[in-house]
């Protein structure tokens, strides 16, 4: 399975940077093209929870009530080890495999974050020779994502 990992280092304690990540709600402020909600009465706030998200563009006009159409990101919060990880398994038809997140000290008051993604790529053969194109958009999207997230832990 590919995998995927991108980090950043962000300007605020593990515990904060954590509780910025697992506010699903407010995933879409950082993550490209994305919007996320808990798809639970817990809000996702544990193993158990689920999660889906959209990613894709949203069209003017109010068109489809304001949401995102794109691709659907089901997920399975499969392990929870606050402050410090969380793990999710994409269960939708298209993005299939395990995401990783993990908070890392860094100094006194600094954290790393990781993004680990293990993608279990669609279509078959197809989607195994079309990685290598693929990869590095993803991964650029990621690193945007990523800076952007890091300013927002900081301010939450």
């Amino acid at each position: 399975m590919p995998e995927l990992v991108e980090r950043i280092d962000v300007d605020a304690p593990p515990e904060q940077v954590f509780a910025a990540l697992v506010d699903w709600e407010r995933q879409g402020e950082w993550m490209v093209l994305t919007d996320v909600e808990p798809d639970d009465d817990g809000g996702a706030q544990g193993v158990g929870g689920r999660i889906a998200a959209v990613t894709g563009v949203r069209l003017p006009f109010g068109l489809f009530g304001g949401r995102r159409i794109g691709v659907l990101d089901t997920m399975l919060v499969t392990r929870w080890e606050a402050p410090r990880r969380v793990d999710v398994r994409h269960t939708g038809k298209v993005v299939r495999g395990t995401g990783t997140f993990e908070v890392l000290p860094r100094g006194e008051n600094g954290s790393t974050f990781v993004w680990t993604e293990e993608v279990d790529l669609p279509l078959g053969a197809l989607g195994r020779a079309g990685w290598p194109l693929a990869r590095p958009v993803i991964a650029a999207a990621y690193r945007v994502s990523l800076r952007r997230f890091a300013a927002y832990a900081r301010a939450h």
